[in-house]
């Protein structure tokens, strides 16, 4: 389609014209934050089939739109945005303002213009400072959202609970499960195991995929990556704290396995 409108190759003509087809002939919109809860709108196939999904996989989608129709653009993670743009030697025409709008807020949409964005503060000069996000790191980004946002979902029924609460409450009793939604945690597992074969020495991620392994009851999974996790652990006190807990799951298994035990999964 927008070959056949014979737009040359000027880089804003190109970016209006791709938003024209998205946006305007195609229908696609971003989400608001309330909806970006909902798990479909974080999957990419699921954002192609009804046209409505987060800011990020709309910056992928323009990314691999505009490198197909000769482009390159490039994107970096500032605060919690995914900013994109066109590769250029002079980052400052990207601020030019044109008809209202400058070509990065054209591409990036209203974030770039939210006083409360990170956005709102760059200019040519801080951009060329940012670290440009490999096709790695975009997967990576995308497999952290979907591990968020069913967390959150299998979390929703035990308000303010955190991937770590057991861990500040060594002295209660870790039979003590809390109330969750079982395809969400383990979606969100799912979504964890594939970014730790990315990021192998993030401590911190498998700290949080021993702790959901822990809130399905998978004992042996969770004693694994949390005595993992002590090894390559920064924090001393942290380290100390994951140590308690994993003695207390040791003893949990061993309950388990005794003739009064039960292997019955404890989410609902």
């Amino acid at each position: 389609e927008l070959v056949s409108r014979d737009i040359g190759c000027h880089s804003v003509q190109l970016l209006e014209a791709v938003n024209t087809v998205l946006f305007d002939t195609r229908g696609f919109e971003r989400t608001s934050k309330r909806l970006t809860l909902d798990p479909k709108y974080s999957y990419l196939h699921s954002v192609l089939n009804c046209r409505c999904g987060t800011a990020f996989l709309f910056s992928v989608i323009y990314i691999e739109v505009c490198q197909r129709l000769g482009l390159p653009i490039v994107g970096a993670r500032v605060g919690e945005e995914f900013l994109i743009w066109p590769k250029t030697e002079n980052p400052e025409e990207l601020f030019k303002v044109t008809s209202g709008q400058s070509l990065f807020a054209i591409i990036n949409g209203r974030c770039v213009d939210d006083p409360g964005s990170m956005a709102s503060d760059l200019t040519g000069k801080s951009l060329l400072d940012l670290d440009v996000a490999t096709n790695r790191d975009i997967i990576g980004i995308a497999l952290a959202n979907l591990i968020r946002v069913h967390w959150r979902r299998a979390s929703k029924p035990s308000p303010g609970l955190m991937l770590t609460s057991p861990l500040s409450q060594l002295n209660n009793s870790v039979s003590n499960f809390p109330l969750l939604r079982p395809q969400d945690l383990r979606l969100a597992i799912a979504a964890a195991e594939r970014l730790l074969i990315l990021e192998p020495l993030n401590w911190r991620l498998r700290r949080d995929l021993g702790m959901m392994h822990y809130y399905v009851r998978q004992s042996r999974e969770a004693i694994q990556e949390l005595s993992i996790c002590i090894a390559f652990a920064f924090d001393e006190e942290e380290a100390k704290v994951l140590t308690l807990f994993v003695e207390k799951l040791h003893l949990l298994s061993s309950l388990k396995s005794s003739p009064f035990g039960s292997d019955r999964l404890a989410v609902r």
